[in-house]
Protein backbone atom coordinates (compact mmCIF):
# COMPACT_ATOMS: atom_id res chain seq x y z
CA UNK A 1 0.00 0.00 0.00
CA UNK A 2 1.39 3.35 -1.06
CA UNK A 3 1.71 5.98 1.64
CA UNK A 4 2.81 9.57 1.08
CA UNK A 5 3.18 11.71 4.19
CA UNK A 6 3.85 15.42 3.78
CA UNK A 7 5.09 17.70 6.56
CA UNK A 8 6.70 21.05 7.17
CA UNK A 9 3.94 23.48 6.30
CA UNK A 10 2.85 26.40 8.44
CA UNK A 11 2.21 30.11 8.60
CA UNK A 12 4.97 32.32 7.26
CA UNK A 13 5.23 35.99 6.40
CA UNK A 14 5.76 37.14 2.82
CA UNK A 15 9.43 36.80 1.93
CA UNK A 16 9.91 33.97 4.38
CA UNK A 17 10.99 30.37 3.86
CA UNK A 18 9.74 26.89 4.56
CA UNK A 19 11.08 23.41 3.89
CA UNK A 20 8.58 20.70 3.11
CA UNK A 21 9.28 16.99 3.40
CA UNK A 22 7.49 13.97 2.02
CA UNK A 23 8.14 10.41 3.11
CA UNK A 24 7.09 7.69 0.70
CA UNK A 25 6.49 4.02 1.34
CA UNK A 26 4.92 1.14 -0.56
CA UNK A 27 6.61 2.05 -3.86
CA UNK A 28 10.05 1.50 -5.30
CA UNK A 29 10.67 5.15 -4.63
CA UNK A 30 14.04 5.46 -6.28
CA UNK A 31 12.59 4.54 -9.68
CA UNK A 32 10.03 7.30 -9.77
CA UNK A 33 10.11 10.88 -10.89
CA UNK A 34 8.67 12.66 -7.85
CA UNK A 35 6.77 15.89 -7.83
CA UNK A 36 5.39 18.52 -5.53
CA UNK A 37 1.88 19.63 -6.32
CA UNK A 38 -0.26 22.31 -4.73
CA UNK A 39 -3.91 23.17 -4.53
CA UNK A 40 -5.04 26.63 -3.59
CA UNK A 41 -8.63 27.27 -2.46
CA UNK A 42 -10.96 27.16 -5.44
CA UNK A 43 -8.22 25.97 -7.79
CA UNK A 44 -7.25 22.66 -9.29
CA UNK A 45 -4.22 20.79 -8.06
CA UNK A 46 -1.14 21.72 -10.07
CA UNK A 47 2.37 20.38 -10.38
CA UNK A 48 4.99 22.96 -9.37
CA UNK A 49 8.27 21.01 -9.28
CA UNK A 50 9.58 17.61 -10.24
CA UNK A 51 12.78 15.61 -9.83
CA UNK A 52 13.75 12.54 -11.81
CA UNK A 53 15.25 9.41 -10.33
CA UNK A 54 18.64 10.73 -11.41
CA UNK A 55 18.12 14.14 -9.86
CA UNK A 56 17.19 16.28 -12.84
CA UNK A 57 14.83 19.02 -11.73
CA UNK A 58 12.24 21.21 -13.41
CA UNK A 59 9.88 23.90 -12.17
CA UNK A 60 6.92 25.88 -13.31
CA UNK A 61 7.78 29.45 -14.16
CA UNK A 62 6.14 31.07 -11.16
CA UNK A 63 8.36 29.20 -8.67
CA UNK A 64 11.64 29.19 -10.61
CA UNK A 65 14.44 30.75 -8.64
CA UNK A 66 12.44 30.53 -5.40
CA UNK A 67 11.73 26.81 -4.89
CA UNK A 68 14.21 23.95 -4.89
CA UNK A 69 13.23 20.29 -5.03
CA UNK A 70 15.58 17.59 -3.78
CA UNK A 71 15.41 13.93 -2.91
CA UNK A 72 17.14 11.44 -0.65
CA UNK A 73 16.62 7.98 -2.11
CA UNK A 74 18.13 6.30 0.94
CA UNK A 75 15.39 7.85 3.06
CA UNK A 76 12.59 7.60 0.46
CA UNK A 77 12.06 11.31 1.00
CA UNK A 78 11.58 14.30 -1.26
CA UNK A 79 11.97 17.89 -0.13
CA UNK A 80 10.81 21.29 -1.28
CA UNK A 81 12.75 24.31 -0.10
CA UNK A 82 10.59 27.38 -0.60
CA UNK A 83 12.14 30.83 -0.35
CA UNK A 84 10.82 34.32 -1.00
CA UNK A 85 7.31 33.11 -0.36
CA UNK A 86 4.39 35.14 -1.65
CA UNK A 87 0.76 35.23 -0.55
CA UNK A 88 -0.18 33.49 -3.80
CA UNK A 89 1.89 30.50 -2.71
CA UNK A 90 -0.74 29.79 -0.08
CA UNK A 91 -2.02 26.27 -0.75
CA UNK A 92 -2.03 22.70 0.42
CA UNK A 93 1.12 21.03 -0.87
CA UNK A 94 1.27 17.37 -1.83
CA UNK A 95 3.93 15.03 -3.13
CA UNK A 96 3.23 12.28 -5.63
CA UNK A 97 5.02 10.61 -8.50
CA UNK A 98 4.91 12.19 -11.94
CA UNK A 99 2.59 11.19 -13.54
CA UNK A 100 0.54 11.09 -10.39
CA UNK A 101 -0.79 7.86 -8.99
CA UNK A 102 -4.23 7.67 -7.37
CA UNK A 103 -2.89 7.64 -3.85
CA UNK A 104 -2.63 11.09 -2.30
CA UNK A 105 -1.51 12.00 1.17
CA UNK A 106 -3.24 14.57 3.34
CA UNK A 107 -0.88 17.30 2.21
CA UNK A 108 0.63 20.07 4.28
CA UNK A 109 -0.87 23.55 4.46
CA UNK A 110 1.31 26.53 3.64
CA UNK A 111 -0.12 29.92 4.51
CA UNK A 112 1.77 33.04 3.47
CA UNK A 113 0.35 36.06 5.19
CA UNK A 114 1.40 39.07 7.20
Amino acid sequence: QVQLVESGGGLVQPGGSLRLSCAASGIIYSRYTMGWYRQAPGNQRELVARITSRGTTSYVDFVKGRFTIARDNAKNTVYLQMNSLKPEDTAVYYCNPVPAIPSWGKGTLVTVSS
